[in-house]
């Protein structure tokens, strides 16, 4: 298994599981992370916690795999990886559940991808992260060219993609492409510190907003601003709001894993 899944009241714990291979990325491990998205959706699963075994979070495509073939069978191989990698980011994007990733070693090509596509990513502050696709005179994949732009604005991003120059975890931080910085005897504890928090949050609100974030890079004003009036109505409705604001007045901590349905 080149991905393990552990649910435990609504966390889903995802290990990529090739630790001796820099969790790289085949297609038994596409398919692998396509699979655990699709549990997550089917299970409602609350938030999501990434992380990768051994001393590389992940180092990009399996290239050992992918020399083995070449001409339409190389393609036809690259396609399938894609498309079973793609599709658990999709549906990863979709859900209502936040993504936590917790980021060691090196981190590159698809694994750079997986770094900026949750909506939290918590860097060990020896964890380094390059691009590394045209170095080999690939194109990225992953998502890498849609979220880098997104994170750290197009001329970095191309930098980037263009030079393949390597970025420790301090300038990450710095120019926006993960969340925080810690130590490595650390990491792990945040990023579960972190995810628990994030369970026991309103998860459908979770869900709404980071759907705004993201059409809201490319929607114009006036339609995003309705789409935010209708988005804040239905939560004002929905059991989570009502227990949000019922705790607010009573001064006390909200509950909102056990909030009452809408009505």
């Amino acid at each position: 298994m080149t991905v393990a899944i552990a649910i435990d009241d609504g966390l889903a714990h995802l290990t990529l599981r090739r630790g001796e291979a820099g969790n790289a990325i085949g297609l038994d491990m596409a398919r692998g992370l396509r699979d655990a998205a699709r549990i997550c959706a089917a299970e409602g699963v609350r938030a999501v916690l990434l992380t990768g075994e051994g001393k590389s979070f992940c180092v990009g495509g399996d290239l050992r795999e992918f020399s083995r073939l070449s001409g339409a069978a190389l393609e036809e191989h690259l396609t399938a990886v894609t498309d079973a990698l793609h599709e658990a980011l999709r549906t990863f994007a979709a859900g209502d559940a936040p993504v936590v990733a917790a980021v060691q070693g090196a981190v590159a090509g698809a694994g750079l991808g997986l770094a900026a596509s949750a909506d939290v990513t918590l860097a060990a502050d020896t964890a380094s992260f390059t691009a590394a696709y045209t170095g080999i005179g690939y194109t990225p994949d992953a998502g890498v060219s849609w979220f880098l732009p997104r994170l750290i604005g197009p001329k970095r991003a191309l930098d980037l993609l263009l030079t393949n120059r390597r970025v420790a975890a301090a300038e990450a931080a710095d120019i926006g492409l993960v969340t925080g910085v810690v130590a490595p005897a650390e990491l792990a504890t945040e990023a579960a510190r972190t995810a628990e928090a994030l369970r026991r949050g309103p998860t459908a609100a979770f869900g709404a907003t980071r759907r705004l974030v993201a059409d809201g890079l490319t929607a114009d004003l006036g339609p995003h601003l309705d789409r935010e009036a209708r988005a804040i109505a239905a939560a004002a409705a929905s059991g989570t709001g009502r227990e949000g604001v019922a705790a607010f007045l009573g001064k006390r901590a909200p509950d909102f894993t056990r909030a009452a349905p809408s009505t």
